[in-house]
This record gives C-alpha cells, structure tokens and sequence, in this order.
C-alpha cells in the first residue's frame, strides 16, 4: 500500500494575562509549525488567555467572541496563504448567557471549515467549565480538509471512549485534542505520576483501539488561581499517538515549543487490516451504551 505522508505539527505554549500577546505568540508559533512543513497545526485549548475556569466570575465571559470572526479570520488568512489547515481553539460568545468551549478549523484556501462545541464539560475543583460553557449541540464532527480526515474533540471529552469511537466512524485519520490540564501543585508528589500516565495511556488507547493517529497538545507553565493561593501546574508533554498507540513524538514538560512529525496515513489502513476493530464491533449488541446506568 502506498505511502500517505502527512506532516502534521502542534504548538505548546504559555499563557499570560494579555490576550493580544497570547494571540500574537500563538500565530507565530503557529508560522513556525508551517516553517517546518506542517501542513497540519493544533494549538492548546483556549490559548488566548489563561486558563480563566479556576474561578467563576463573570468578568470573564468579556474574553469570548463570535466564530466566525476575529481571531479565526487572522489563523484563516494564515491559512490560505500556505495552504494549511489549522485547528484552534477559543471561547465562543453565541448569544447573551450562551458561551460554548469551541474550536474552529481553518482550511487552507478553502477558509473557515466549521466548528466543534466541547461535548463534555467538567466541574471540579480550579476547572469549574459549567459555569461559563454550554455543553456542545453540534454532536461529534470530523472536517474534510485539503490535507485529511480531521476530527476534533476537547480535553474532558479526551476521557470518554464513545466520543473517540464516535467521532473516528466519521472518518477521522487525525482526532486532536486542544488540552488544558495539569496537576493541583499540593497534590503533585502523591498522585502527578499516576495522573499524567492515566491521560496519556487513554489517548494512545483511543488511537489502537479506532486505528487512527491521535493529536493532544497541552499548554504549560503555572497559572494562578485568581481566588485562591492555589493554581493549576500545566503538565504540556503533548505529544501525537500512532495507529498502534506508539508515541510518534511528545514535547517536554516545562518548554514552550512547536513539534511537528511525518505521519504515514496509509498506516491506518494496514492497521485496521491487523487489527479489525470496526469489523468486529457487535453493534447489534450495544444498547446499554445509549443508558446513563444499564442496571436501573
């Protein structure tokens, strides 16, 4: 089977308090990306600003805009211009009250492809999402671009099996997850180890088990949490999973950096040929899954 090779590239960065810095800094590393011959770039989630859901406070609600607009049309021209596509992820202003967690893809010379609205929101402590982010009502989504198969997820959704298997039957090569997530620096000592290891091993398992590559590109760096003494440490170790769950390649923990990686998208193929998942699901046999608990 002949090659299908795709250079595909992430950007882990820092973020701090000034939205246009944060975006200016995102769009150069996203240039870099290209420079080194990405025809593909993920960026972290919400990269325009510091990851505000450590608290609830509606001041922030001021950092959501339309998508279409501003910011999309600036990672759009970018874009067309090299004929890339671009995953990016931002705060969405619907409507007055209705804000959702939302990435846009921009698809070289053909623009602004769409977007996908995070299905799952989290509610824990420095990530209280349900505040300011309306669960997603787009349902899982895979882009058509000039350059693969995209399907895009959000961080919380990285946790559940269903949204990955989902959104793979659409078609996706590539499932990205623009990320936000890290270790409470009071719990790190007990329990970092084992909860960097939990994220990562249910990444390169969505990718064995859909037989597709897999894209999660955190941010990095501590941000304070605004209402407390406390905060979030950002682990980055982004990093892209093949269709057999090898590690293709992963970003430092404490660097901001830009990695990009030649994936073989016709490794798919001979994967699922190896290891016939989709052929083999019982979907005559799956309707617990549609439950919220079998046993009621």
């Amino acid at each position: 089977m002949a090659e299908r090779l795709l250079k595909a590239g992430f950007v882990q960065m820092s973020m701090g308090d000034d939205v246009e810095a944060n975006t200016t800094k995102a769009l150069a590393m996203t240039r870099e990306a290209i420079d080194q011959g990405a025809k593909v770039v993920c960026l972290p989630e919400l990269f325009r600003s510091r990851y505000f859901c450590q608290t609830e406070d509606d001041a922030h609600y001021a950092l959501a805009e339309a998508i279409p607009g501003a910011t999309t049309d600036a990672f759009a021209a970018l874009a067309a211009e090299h004929d890339v596509a671009i995953v990016a992820s931002l705060f969405e202003a619907r409507a007055p009250g209705l804000y959702h967690n939302t990435t846009a893809v921009l698809d070289g010379a053909n623009g602004y492809a769409g977007k996908y609205r995070k299905m799952h929101i989290p509610d824990d402590p420095r990530y209280y999402e349900k505040y300011y982010f309306t669960p997603g009502d787009l349902g899982f989504r895979n882009f058509s671009t000039r350059h693969g198969e995209l399907g895009v997820l959000i961080c919380w959704d990285q946790w559940y099996p269903e949204a990955a298997r989902a959104t793979a039957l659409l078609g996706s090569e590539i499932l990205f997850y623009p990320t936000a997530i890290g270790w409470h620096p009071e719990e790190k000592d007990q329990v970092g180890a084992a909860q960097h290891q939990a994220w990562q091993t249910m990444q390169r398992s969505h990718a064995i088990a859909n037989g597709c590559y897999v894209m999660a590109v955190n941010r990095m760096g501590f941000e304070p949490d605004p209402a407390s003494d406390g905060g979030i440490e950002f682990w980055g170790r982004s990093f892209i999973a093949a269709p057999d769950g090898t590690v293709v390649i992963e970003a430092p923990a404490d660097e901001e950096c830009v990695l990009v990686a030649e994936l073989d998208l016709s490794a798919i193929a001979r994967q699922r040929h190896g290891w016939p998942f989709f052929r083999d699901r019982r979907i005559d046999a799956y309707e617990n899954i549609g439950k919220r608990f079998a046993r009621d």
